[in-house]
């Protein structure tokens, strides 16, 4: 027993697994969006949800002590999160217009194609090397994004 508590302890600290439930409760975002748009405007939806997001991240904040002095903060930091936060911004934006105008499986398919582009400008502008093996993944995202979200 206390075997399986040092494993899932150890899990909980791999960022491979924190991946996985940001990947999931990205596909739970796609199903409730999608319902949630139906009768709404996309644009009152998305600030609804950051309204909501913006409480529960306060409440953690606070929780767990995370808080730090603004003034602590570098300049470069705020200029970074504030750009990080702007196309977060727009990003929501687009995702519920998206999901307003079309079918939840075709969206979020087109929306994962920002792990191409990561990878692309992670090369290019953070100087990160991928191995051939890691090309072939990106052209197999690439191509399996466009097959699930184009309709015959």
């Amino acid at each position: 027993m206390q075997q399986e508590h040092k494993k899932l302890k150890s899990a909980l600290l791999e960022w491979q697994f924190w991946a996985v439930l940001s990947a999931c409760f990205a596909a739970l975002t796609a199903i409730f969006g999608k319902i949630g748009v139906e009768k709404i405007d996309s644009n009152f939806a998305t600030l609804i949800r950051t309204v909501l997001i913006l409480a529960i991240l306060g409440l953690i904040v606070i929780s767990t002590g995370g808080y730090q002095p603004l003034a602590s903060i570098s300049r470069k930091t705020y200029i970074f999160l504030g750009l990080s936060g702007l196309a977060t911004g727009a990003s929501w934006l687009c995702y519920y217009r998206a999901l307003k105008l079309g079918p939840a499986s075709g969206v979020a398919p087109i929306d994962k194609l920002s792990v191409v582009i990561v990878a692309l400008v992670s090369v290019a502008v953070l100087g990160e090397r991928l191995e051939v093996k890691n090309w072939i993944g990106i052209a197999m995202i690439t191509t399996g994004a466009i097959l699930v979200a184009v309709r015959t």
